[in-house]
């Protein structure tokens, strides 16, 4: 292959992909509808909020892809990894249709991906924890974006009076759908920064661990994810669960009111 047909093919690898740019689309346009007031305000906040939920797993899963690439993992982009293409993934239901399901159904932020990455072409354990690490970081960053505007007070209006489950809220659907969907980035983070064989949190502590142990506990991995949403069924943990989810909005600045107001219409089939 000569040089050009390489340069050419690496850029092709790395091109962003349609499904990115149409998912991009439907969030700019939803996000524009609720904002102004056109058409019909749950619809609205249901498309921005799943278009912005499968819009943060694509850059989830890219930044493990790009963190691999740049610790020795060149693969990545022949496997469609760079493109935000979620198609491309090694399993779509797992990473890209489960996660949002489980927004629909239960309004938590299931941590997704499913990008593969040839550890052993990686050299160095923080390179290792720093591939995990990318993608619960991308969640973060996208919670901060989403809910500083709403702390800093840029999209209050005392005019605004939402009615949610008899109680009158000052919160506009578009204050309300940032609000729900930055408290989906800051469930996933949380639940893939936990050291549980499967998820993220693990990935970023296991390289420093023994052989041994790690070892015991690879036996485990598939089960990982299961138990903790088994444990979040249950009430008790349910409530101290989405209590931290909230502590952490009002670091933002930001009521649980605005998340409580956008799950409600995001959930139009109910109302």
């Amino acid at each position: 292959m000569t040089f050009a047909a390489t340069q050419r093919s690496r850029s092709e690898d790395r091109r962003i992909s349609p499904v990115f740019w149409v998912l991009l689309a439907v969030l700019a346009t939803s996000g524009w509808a609720v904002y102004s007031g056109y058409g019909n305000a749950a619809f609205g906040v249901f498309l921005f909020v799943v278009a912005g939920w499968m819009v943060s797993l694509c850059l989830h899963e890219y930044a493990h892809a790009r963190t691999a690439l740049h610790g020795g993992d060149i693969s990545v982009g022949a496997k469609g990894y760079l493109t935000l293409n979620p198609l491309k993934y090694t399993n779509v239901l797992l990473s890209f249709v489960l996660p949002i399901v489980f927004v629909i159904l239960g309004g938590i932020g299931l941590p997704g991906g499913s990008v593969w990455i040839e550890r052993d072409r990686i050299r160095g354990r923080l390179k290792h924890s720093l591939i995990s690490a990318a993608g619960p970081l991308v969640n973060v960053a996208c919670a901060a974006l989403l809910l500083i505007p709403i702390g800093a007070g840029w999209l209050d209006d005392p005019t605004v009076h939402a009615v949610w489950n008899g109680y009158e809220l000052n919160v506009s659907p578009f204050a309300g759908a940032l609000g729900f969907l930055g408290l989906l980035q800051l469930s996933a983070a949380l639940l893939n920064l936990l050291p549980v064989p499967g998820l993220d949190g693990y990935g970023i502590v296991e390289p420093w661990l023994s052989y041994k142990t790690r070892r015991a506990v690879e036996p485990f991995a598939p089960y990982g994810l299961l138990a903790v949403f088994a444990l979040l069924w249950q009430p008790s943990v349910n409530s101290f669960f989405f209590g931290v989810i909230h502590d952490l909005m009002s670091l933002f600045g930001v009521d649980q009111d605005y998340a409580t107001l956008g799950r409600y219409l995001f959930s139009f089939w109910k109302n």
